[in-house]
């Protein structure tokens, strides 16, 4: 007997997540057979009634919580249709996917259906989802324990470093969150507790935010554990899987010494390994679709050099002098004012397309303008190789920049140069740079570290 009350019966399964009233691949077979869900404290009884009743197609009537608008498509003709109602840019993602694939981010109609018939064929006779994109938002991870008797506490609250739109397996992240009102991050923890209570979880629950223009958007709640669980665990120094499982058998959070949230007093940055430098011809550009092979963590007091580290710990070099090359997309060159003097003040020499220095130039950044890789010799592509500059930020925009940008990627991959390609990320690169620059980093254990943590 389980402390659920009920018997086990092989057609038992376990729900994945559940996204605009849609179960997930593996939870298709228990949706056909009216399983019951392992996880969930009696809520509905079966996976049809928890897929229908959790997350509706209008949007969650859960906790009060926003999410953005959208809509599916069976055909190229809905797909533009809707977008047109919801306006660009919008998010394109196929049903039934994992890890992004399919996904992309398009500004207009004609990239809209290229990526719509690529998004057909991997889930063929399967709608395409068209949301809203939030462009610019800060996305946000939040992992909650819930036990038997209806209590849930926080795990974690960890902030992606990109914004909305790097898939979350590819995005670095930070927990505490380092820039985020704390009203905003309290909103956040009482929307998760809330579905979590509703859903009434025991063991693990993950939703991801996206804060945009300074309001709180659900985008996804994960009745599970997420990829997430690891790196918070380390982070907090609390075992959250071996706590979750002996929820799940049916003790409770006071009973296995959790009772309240852990907010650590040291920042802890997650980067992604890439397999780029192994995989010939693939363009190391950040998007929907997850590309990452790998984690590491830095821990440090400030958030800049925890950033520096766990950067050096997957493999990248940080620049403390020498040359960095800027082109960015038109929406960010007033956005890439403030790094670039931080970069100026830093000694760095500035070099960038023509643009981007003519917008940096007028803010009275001193920048030298070069040439792209079809506008004459020698152009950046020449530097790159040449070893002429020491780090890269090129944020392109839709996917004909992507390509006429990409030789730049490829080069600074084969030269072992750091490209970014989200101004967020150079932002928190820059402040990696200035935490070194000022105070070189010590090494210590996750023992060490985890013992000067709050009890």
């Amino acid at each position: 007997s389980y402390p659920w009350g009920d018997e086990f019966d092989p057609s038992w399964a376990c729900m994945k997540d559940s996204h605009r009233g849609q179960p997930k691949p593996v939870a298709v077979d228990a949706f056909e057979a009216d399983a019951s869900i392992y996880g969930i404290r009696g809520l509905c009884g079966n996976v049809k009634d928890w897929c229908a009743d959790a997350w509706s197609v209008d949007g969650p009537p859960l906790a009060d919580a926003r999410v953005p608008a959208g809509g599916t498509a069976l055909s190229v003709a809905e797909a533009v249709t809707r977008a047109n109602e919801l306006g660009y840019p919008v998010l394109v993602r196929p049903s039934y996917v994992l890890g992004g694939r399919g996904m992309a981010i398009v500004y207009g109609d004609g990239e809209l259906k290229g990526y719509v018939e690529d998004a057909l064929d991997a889930s063929p006779g399967l709608p395409v989802l068209v949301d809203k994109y939030l462009e610019n938002a800060h996305e946000i991870d939040v992992d909650c324990l819930g036990d038997k008797d209806g209590n849930v506490v926080i795990g974690g609250v960890m902030q992606h470093i990109e914004e909305a739109g790097v898939h979350s397996g590819d995005s670095a992240c930070v927990l505490p969150p380092t820039d985020l009102p704390q009203h905003t991050i309290d909103e956040m923890r009482r929307v998760a507790i809330e579905f979590a209570k509703e859903l009434k979880v025991v063991g693990l629950m993950n939703v991801q935010f996206a804060v945009f223009e300074g309001e709180v958007y659900c985008i996804e709640v994960n009745p599970r554990a997420s990829r997430t669980v690891p790196f918070v665990s380390k982070a907090i120094g609390v075992p959250l899987a071996k706590k979750a499982a002996r929820l799940m058998a049916g003790e409770t959070l006071e009973e296995v010494g959790y009772p309240e949230e852990i907010v650590p007093p040291m920042y802890s940055v997650k980067k992604v390994v890439l397999p780029f430098r192994k995989m010939f011809g693939a363009d190391p550009w950040l998007g929907p679709e997850m590309k990452s092979t790998g984690e590491v963590m830095g821990i440090a007091e400030t958030f800049g050099q925890a950033f520096a580290k766990a950067s050096m710990a997957a493999g990248e070099t940080v620049p403390l002098s020498g040359t960095v090359f800027l082109s960015v997309r038109d929406e960010d060159k007033q956005r890439i004012q403030d790094m670039a003097q931080s970069l100026a003040r830093l000694k760095f020499h500035l070099i960038a397309t023509r643009g981007t220095a003519e917008a940096l130039t007028k803010a009275g950044v001193k920048c030298e303008a070069v040439y792209k890789v079809n506008e004459g010799r020698p152009n950046v592509v020449d530097y790159i190789k040449n070893q002429e500059i020491d780090l890269i930020i090129n944020t392109p925009h839709g996917r004909e920049s992507r390509y006429d940008e990409r030789p730049i990627r490829m080069a600074a991959l084969e030269s072992n140069i750091p490209c970014i390609t989200t101004l967020s990320a150079a932002r928190a690169m820059v402040r990696g740079i200035e935490a070194l620059s000022e105070q070189d980093f010590r090494v210590r254990s996750l023992q060490e570290w985890n013992a000067e943590a709050p009890a």
